[in-house]
């Protein structure tokens, strides 16, 4: 039984659709991140299993009791809000046992419920605190263990690592991380950034225009896109222009923008014809520069074999080197295109603006897209 179902959730404000058919069912103790950018209606939709929102329509049911009607008080969840919402006038402790004070729970028990959790989250010594003295990080480990003294079937966390700094916000992902693994309760986290998705997630629920776009294991929804926009979300790809000239039961050849032609490996009949117009994709993990791979342990290849055909490798020039510690990027010029590829050793094999370069990869790495967008089958 699924800990929250959504059933073709909507919510309108005026004649603006910030939700739309949203339907999905959240597992019971599973870390479930909507995902996407800003105005995506992932908020939105937090705020409704909240209770903190009407849905337009649609339903919501929590351990398969419909809930959608009822007030959030009366709802077993709890919020973990972006600006933490902590009370200036009141201890650290007192914000802790505040929810357990409106659900009458006696003083002493409320105390030893708020100190148990403060040392959940590492803040055992700051009860009798002022929280308006604590830092970014000290008050998000008050927020969360606010909402989890209360013993809520559902955590709900709206964006409450985006007010810290770059180093803060990964400590607190793993920290967020274990004490899921902890509790084994049910969270659902709004995010608009892939690599926290990517660290706290069991599934990642991608919304874009109020809709919810592809749900799936973070694994699925990088190798597996549904369509242009996903891919494009989730991290730096190239994305290059190409028309299909013809198909086999084997392969897709196309002509490109960089003035060469590709061949696309195909398992069988592929689902495009001549003459479609497609966009192609390439990240980075798969391009090899001069045959040496830039980043072997994502994209799980060897180095592509150099054989003299044009079909999988474009030769360009540096246009621009951008040292960013850990990686190397190389900005190339090609047929009047651009293309960028990745390499972690900088010290070796090293390329200067003016360079000629050669990007090598396997077709069978190329995702396509149509011209709406959608994912093309090969």
């Amino acid at each position: 039984m699924s800990e929250i179902t959504l059933h073709d959730l909507e919510k309108q404000y005026g004649e603006t659709t910030a939700v739309e058919d949203v339907s999905v069912e959240i597992r019971d103790g599973e870390l479930l991140c909507l995902l996407g950018p800003s105005g995506s209606g992932k908020s939105t939709t937090l705020r409704m299993i909240a209770g903190l929102e009407t849905p337009t329509s649609g339903t919501i049911s929590i351990e398969a009791d419909d809930v959608t009607d009822q007030p959030a008080y009366e709802r077993n969840t709890s919020t973990v809000f972006q600006d933490w919402a902590l009370f200036p006038h009141k201890s650290v402790l007192e914000n802790v046992a505040f929810g357990l004070k409106m659900r009458g729970m006696s003083k002493d028990d409320r105390q030893k419920r708020a100190r148990s959790m403060l040392e959940r989250v590492q803040m055992g010594g700051y009860g009798d605190d002022d929280p308006t003295n604590l830092s970014g990080g000290q008050k998000q480990r008050v927020a969360l263990a606010r909402s989890l003294a209360v013993n809520p079937d559902v955590l709900l966390l709206d964006e409450p690592l985006s007010n810290l700094d770059k180093r803060l916000r990964e400590d607190m992902q793993i920290e967020l991380r274990e004490i899921h693994e902890d509790l084994e309760e049910t969270f659902v986290h709004v995010t608009h950034d892939q690599d926290e998705a990517f660290t706290l997630a069991d599934r990642i629920g991608i919304m874009n225009e109020g809709e919810l776009v592809q749900v799936g294991d973070p694994d699925e929804v990088y190798e597996n896109p549904k369509n242009r926009f996903i891919e494009a979300f989730l991290g730096d790809t190239n994305f290059v222009d190409a028309v299909v000239t013809r198909t086999s039961s084997d392969a897709v050849h196309v002509d490109t923008e960089l003035g060469t032609e590709l061949v696309l490996p195909t398992d069988g009949e592929p689902d495009v014809d001549e003459g479609t117009g497609l966009t192609l994709s390439l990240r980075p993990e798969i391009l090899s520069i001069d045959g040496e791979t830039g980043r072997p342990e994502a994209a799980g290849k060897q180095p592509v074999a150099t054989d003299g055909s044009a079909h999988n490798a474009v030769t360009g020039t540096v246009e621009n080197v951008i040292y960013r510690g850990s990686t190397v990027r190389y900005s190339v010029s090609i047929n009047g295109s651009s293309m960028f590829a990745e390499r972690t050793d900088a010290s070796t094999g090293a390329h200067a603006s003016g360079d000629d370069i050669r990007l090598e990869w396997d077709g069978e790495d190329v995702l396509a897209f149509r011209d709406d967008g959608t994912r093309v089958t090969l």
